[in-house]
């Protein structure tokens, strides 16, 4: 593993504990983070013409790693080098989604999407709350149903999550979100 490989990898380790951990957006990652069974991988592109079909290529990977690897409860596949810009990003989830369902993956895996630009549907730009999936890089959670179902099930109010998640966002507000956000891109 490179420098650089190893510095993104650190990076969103340091942002899944401080942030997505840290203030309890995910009530779900803490046991996965501490057991040391989140498989961060960070994608390639050999070449930016094709990235979205390397990138496919790589995701359909992570599958059949999770398929294979019962160790491993989840992947973030992450993308330092690529979808700067939100739509392209969106671009690359649709098809994403629709490689899961044509790999026969749905209710098997769910993706979640994290971007450090990302804009809920009727939200400013500005708006807190859009931190709850902003990350230091563009990336794909790959989660496994079967994990996710049990969690709930053991979670009590899990539809107040969301909510919760907003409310606390907007009471630290945009900017120091925006500033507690900064330190993760050095």
């Amino acid at each position: 593993m490179d420098t650089s490989t190893q510095h993104v990898i650190q990076q969103t380790k340091n942002w899944v504990k401080e942030i997505v951990i840290g203030l309890n957006l995910c009530p779900f990652a803490a046991r996965p983070f501490d057991d040391n069974t989140i498989d961060y991988i960070v994608a390639s592109t050999q070449d930016e013409k094709s990235a979205i079909e390397q990138h496919l290529h790589q995701l359909a990977d992570c599958f059949s790693k999770l398929d294979n690897s019962a160790e491993i409860d989840t992947c973030l596949l992450i993308f330092p080098e690529t979808y700067d810009q939100f739509d392209d990003y969106l671009e690359l989830l649709d098809l994403s989604n629709l490689l899961l369902d044509d790999l026969h993956y749905s209710g098997i895996y769910q993706l979640a999407s994290f971007h450090p630009e990302y804009l809920f549907d009727d939200t400013a730009e500005d708006d807190a709350s859009n931190f709850t999936n902003r990350s230091p890089y563009p990336m794909l959670h790959i989660i496994r149903e079967i994990d996710l179902e049990k969690a709930i099930a053991n979670y009590p109010d899990v539809e107040a999550i969301p909510e919760n998640n907003i409310k606390k966002l907007q009471e630290i507000g945009f900017e120091e979100m925006q500033n507690r956000f900064k330190k993760f891109l050095n």
